[in-house]
């Protein structure tokens, strides 16, 4: 086993290749250390240069709808009426603390990302 720090884009890239003919290595082997040895840095490096922004809390809201396969309308007793849960998905209208506070559990967000600022489209 031949590690040393990533760091390079040409170090990442190498790492990488590294990573793909030793992924699936038997457990306890030497190559399946080194593959988790170079999982734990190509994240690290990643998480430097490549960070992956959290959605804002509509795009957020919309994610999670989606990956829990609900519709407009199963937010009506969390939001408010059928035109108040439009206007917030189509960004006409901010959320509030209350709508907030009944989405969190509902849609299991985080508090922290349902309060981000967004803009709003006129």
């Amino acid at each position: 086993m031949n590690i040393k720090p990533i760091k390079t884009k040409e170090d990442y890239q190498m790492s990488l290749k590294r990573l793909e003919v030793i992924f699936d290595a038997p457990v306890g082997t030497v190559e399946s250390d080194e593959a988790d040895i170079l999982g734990l840095m190509i994240d690290e490096y990643e998480r430097k240069y490549y960070p992956i922004e959290s959605p804002d809390p509509i795009e957020a809201i919309k994610i999670r709808m989606e990956e829990m396969q609900l519709k407009q309308v199963d937010l009506i007793d969390v939001i408010g009426g059928k035109s108040r849960v439009s206007e917030i998905l189509n960004r006409k209208r901010k959320l509030t603390v209350e709508m907030i506070r009944k989405l969190t559990p509902r849609l299991n967000l985080s508090p922290g990302l349902l309060i981000n600022d967004y803009q709003l489209t006129r």
